[in-house]
């Protein structure tokens, strides 16, 4: 595209995936926006050249950045908006936005629910701010931030309910070390990127108490079914949890080392206390978070979900973990 046809871009938030993010989209326009919230860090990042706090190994020519820390400012000069803002401070951050934002395009780069509301991103966005569905679109897909720095090979689908609009936003994120796919699937994505946080934690916790690799690949395969069973009763629809958006991004979160989530739960089955694990992470472990979620919002659906009913026996009613993998994994199959 022309200079003049490019639609411009803002990144909001400050954290790797945020970065990563960036990353990309920065491989297919000339100049982006950037929202984050501390002007010292803005101001380290543009003295260093890259993010003074994640994925150190990506270098950003700051020159084609328009960095503020004013929310208010990314919105009036933005066309499309990427968020990746933490869910725990979703509602905080986008709060502060005086100017509307019914007529943008909100892709949601997070892979959580919006605490309190036990709503995905996607409702949030479209009931609180009136974007119709057709503007909001989601990321999904295995690609942890770090590869992204690294430009190792990676893989994305863009979820949206309009799917000529969905390979048109998928433009911006392929690179020649990402690769792009699309779905119309946009709540499927988006529960399925909540829920396999939670499935790291599971395995995490198992990692910890010393189950093995064979334990954890089944624990893993009765994850993906739960997905499929929560997944359809949440928006009935053909679709293939097998495909990497779905079964991929569960695996690589529940197996790699990069995976925040997988190394809070280790933490909690190594016996510590789920505040001590936060304060050692010092990053957000969505999987904490969307596990309540889940949870409250299964309580009007009732589907049979054991691993998540397990994880948030552990990590919220402060039930001893070995326990109760023991009991979950005399329901496994």
């Amino acid at each position: 595209m022309s200079n003049e046809q490019q639609p411009r871009i803002a990144i909001l938030g400050s954290g790797s995936w945020a970065t990563a993010l960036a990353k990309m989209v920065m491989c297919n326009t000339e100049q982006i926006n950037w929202f984050m919230r501390r002007q010292e860090k803005i101001e380290e990042f543009i003295r260093i050249g890259k993010n003074p706090g994640y994925l150190s190994a990506a270098r950003f020519d700051t020159s084609r950045i328009h960095f503020t820390s004013d929310i208010n400012e990314v919105v009036a000069q933005s066309d499309i908006l990427v968020v990746a803002i933490p869910s725990p401070y979703l509602k905080q951050s986008l709060g502060k936005m005086r100017k509307s934002i019914r007529q943008k395009i909100v892709i949601s780069a997070v892979k959580g629910m919006v605490p309190d509301e036990n709503m995905v991103v996607s409702d949030y966005m479209h009931f609180r701010f009136h974007i119709p569905m057709d503007q909001l679109g989601v990321i999904a897909g295995p690609c942890h931030a770090e590869e992204v720095a690294l430009e190792r090979l990676s893989y994305l689908t863009i979820g949206c309910p309009n799917r000529q609009r969905a390979q048109y936003l998928a433009q911006f994120f392929t690179t020649p070390f990402v690769k792009t796919a699309v779905s119309e699937d946009i709540w499927g994505l988006e529960y399925s990127s909540v829920m396999k946080n939670i499935y790291a934690i599971a395995t995490g916790i198992c990692s910890g108490l010393k189950y093995g690799d064979n334990f954890i690949s089944v624990l893993v395969s009765n994850a993906s079914q739960e997905i499929a069973r929560f997944a359809n009763a949440m928006n009935p629809m053909q679709r293939d949890v097998t495909q990497s958006a779905y079964l991929g991004d569960l695996l690589v979160t529940c197996y790699s080392h990069f995976s925040r989530n997988r190394q809070f739960g280790n933490m909690i089955g190594l016996g510590y206390s789920v505040r001590a694990a936060q304060i050692e992470m010092e990053m957000v472990a969505e999987g904490y978070y969307g596990t309540r979620c889940i949870h409250e919002l299964n309580e009007r659906y009732h589907v049979a979900l054991p691993i998540v009913d397990a994880v948030y026996e552990i990590i919220y009613n402060q039930k001893p973990a070995s326990q109760v993998i023991q009991d979950l994994a005399k329901q496994l199959a």
